[in-house]
């Protein structure tokens, strides 16, 4: 028996990064998962992936923009035709500009963080939560940032799109828990994804590598599967009591 046995998941930005690993880890516990993103390269990548993995859950590829509102209904109306309901929504999509003052963002970088990082999630609730209500059983999973606590100089306004979604995370967690809908966040640190780059400000070599990791206690960056295993968790119904957290990934980093 998986973890997730019987759950369909819609994903976001699952053709990549934490997002692939959730979907791939989703599935091998049994769920069925909508593997949801802008690349259409990297989403049939991973479908194709899973399909030949043998794991339980099935998964397919919907390429989606999460900035529009019509795509949010394709994406339930798919997840309903393909496997029969919606039990999850993981808001994984996300993006940043590249490391540098506030004063050097462009509007432009500035729009599309918060298209992709707040408007995103507010298109996800206009959109899935009556459906989740008429249910009254519903998972919102959101993928925050060590940022939305403790926002770093060079990533100011990405930062505050992240404390938006630990805001709004418990906010509708409060509101919408008597429906049986549980919203959390998980709020990893820096990962070797393809966003690596632009957080650090430089190259990634293994000298910057090294010297990022002598700033955390458990002396690394986070990976993956550290960010999935803690996704499995948080939508499983072993956090069936668990709502309104913001679950920190980051080897203590925060503590210091």
């Amino acid at each position: 028996m998986g973890r997730l046995d019987g759950k369909v998941a819609l994903i976001t930005g699952a053709g990549s990064g934490f997002g692939e690993g959730m979907a791939k880890s989703f599935t091998k516990e049994g769920a069925h998962v909508i593997i949801a993103d802008i690349s259409e390269d990297g989403g049939k990548r991973v479908e194709s992936e899973i399909a030949s993995s043998g794991v339980p859950g099935k998964a397919v590829f919907l390429k989606m923009d999460v900035t529009k509102e019509a795509a949010w209904k394709e994406a339930l109306e798919a997840s309903k035709s393909k496997f029969g309901k919606l039990d999850i929504v993981v808001n994984n999509a996300g993006t940043t500009y590249w490391k540098k003052p506030s004063i050097e963002v462009t509007e432009a970088e500035f729009d599309k963080v918060v298209a992709v990082n707040m408007k995103s999630i507010f298109l996800s609730v206009t959109v899935i939560m009556p459906y989740f209500v008429e249910r009254k059983s519903g998972c919102y999973l959101n993928t925050s940032s060590v940022a939305g606590y403790r926002t770093r100089p060079g990533q100011v306004f990405y930062g505050g799109t992240k404390g938006w979604v630990n805001v709004v995370t418990q906010a509708l967690a409060a509101e919408w828990g008597s429906y049986g809908i549980r919203v959390n966040s998980v709020c990893p640190l820096r990962g070797a994804t393809a966003l690596l780059e632009h957080f650090s400000g430089t190259a990634d070599t293994p000298e910057e590598r090294e010297r990022f990791a002598k700033s955390v206690p458990l002396g690394r960056m986070s990976e993956v599967q550290d960010i999935s295993n803690a996704a499995v968790f948080l939508v499983s119904e072993e956090a069936s009591f668990v709502t309104g957290v913001n679950f920190p990934v980051d080897g203590g980093r925060l503590a210091v």
